[in-house]
């Protein structure tokens, strides 16, 4: 009977003994420096060069000049180019050969040259031309650069035209089509509206799947997992235990990167502030039960940094933090469909910047419930309390 009743209550959850191991982890946390600076200096650190560093505004290119005619219309056209603030116009040169240096050396990403009669071709009411050279190297900027600088061309050959009816005694040009622009959520097109939301899910990620991923890896190198190994602790009680603590750690971060961004950054919270914490908790559970899988399958802490990193760099690149997801080959859609982080950034840019409800996140919050019932099911399954 004895046997019988000790055999049940192995078999049942413990609330005595997943506290334990809650006190025990929350011990281990506090006497292991490194990991408190993993999860309070590293998120505020990698919030602030992120923020600075991450920013897809192009503009203030380093811009080298040849003007060869040398007049007042080709000192006005050179000024245009700069009162865009696109282009910084840093050198003055007298050669060909001197733009292609600076271009080749990397120092001026653009170079313009005006040719010795821009002047007198304008005052012919000819046409004349102006050459662009941009450094290709970056598409992106290169792009930005010639689209920038064929829209002051044709903004200068439309005053150049109506100066001239005008002298004519000719009523204006008017266009027959005109674009009424709206930009919504974001005005100012402002990358870093954009992409501090995201880059707090990254950080709350990376931090909380390294902190659990050397939870049971650090029981096993240590020795100490032989002595859980004789106790009566069932797997989903020491899980729990080594989890729940991380929860606390994890809400801490997010609490850092969350102030700082909107009160350092300047990123205001549009939606429902409750809502953006329910989801992010819902989140945090999901890559604290992605870091204890990696836990339970990696035998050393190099291993588990290693299957960390395996983790957090496809989700960079395949969750439309840096890349639009749009523009990817289906395929490697679908890969990035399986990594949380893709919802959870949907989640945050939408409360952050478009007010959105649950009732337009629903499928976000749903996909993330059952990514984190599944990953905390598959480890718990996958804990063996055993010596290897």
């Amino acid at each position: 009977m004895d046997e019988r009743k000790e055999r049940k209550l192995n078999t049942t959850f413990s609330f005595l003994r997943f506290r334990s191991i809650f006190i025990k982890e929350f011990i281990q946390i506090r006497r292991d420096p490194p990991s408190l600076a993993i999860a309070i200096a590293m998120p505020l650190m990698m919030l602030l060069l992120f923020g600075y560093a991450v920013n897809t505004d192009i503009d203030h290119l380093p811009t080298v000049v040849w003007d060869q005619d040398n007049s007042e219309a080709s000192r006005d056209l050179v000024q245009s180019f700069a009162n865009t603030q696109y282009f910084d116009i840093d050198w003055i040169v007298y050669s060909g050969d001197e733009i292609q240096a600076l271009i080749d050396d990397g120092k001026a990403k653009t170079g313009i040259v005006i040719s010795p009669d821009y002047s007198s071709k304008l005052d012919r009411h000819e046409t004349t031309s102006v050459q662009l050279l941009i450094d290709g190297t970056d598409p992106n900027a290169a792009r930005i650069a010639l689209s920038n600088a064929q829209l002051l061309t044709q903004h200068e050959s439309l005053a150049i035209q109506e100066q001239l009816m005008e002298k004519r005694g000719l009523s204006n040009i008017e266009q027959p089509i005109e674009i009424l622009p709206r930009v919504l959520y974001n005005p100012n097109m402002e990358s870093l509206i954009f992409n501090i939301p995201a880059l707090i899910g990254l950080i709350m990620q990376n931090v909380t799947a390294i902190l659990t991923a050397f939870a049971l890896v650090r029981e096993k190198e240590r020795g100490t997992m032989e002595q859980l190994v004789v106790t009566p602790i069932r797997p989903v009680e020491l899980m729990l235990g080594k989890l729940l603590p991380y929860v606390f750690i994890g809400i801490f971060s997010f609490t850092i990167v969350l102030v700082t961004g909107v009160g350092w950054f300047g990123v205001p919270v549009k939606g429902s502030i409750t809502l953006l914490i329910a989801l992010s908790f819902l989140f945090l559970i999901t890559t604290l039960a992605v870091g204890m899988l990696i836990s339970t399958v990696a035998k050393t802490q190099l291993q588990a940094m290693q299957m960390s990193f395996a983790f957090i760099l496809p989700s960079v690149l395949l969750s439309g933090f840096m890349f639009p997801r749009e523009t990817m080959p289906v395929f490697i859609q679908w890969i990035g469909g399986i990594i949380p982080l893709t919802y959870f950034l949907e989640i945050l840019r939408g409360i952050f910047l478009k007010e959105s409800t649950l009732a337009s996140l629903w499928q976000e919050t749903v996909i993330l419930s059952v990514f984190a019932f599944l990953i905390c099911l598959l480890a718990t399954l996958k804990f063996k309390k055993k010596i290897e």
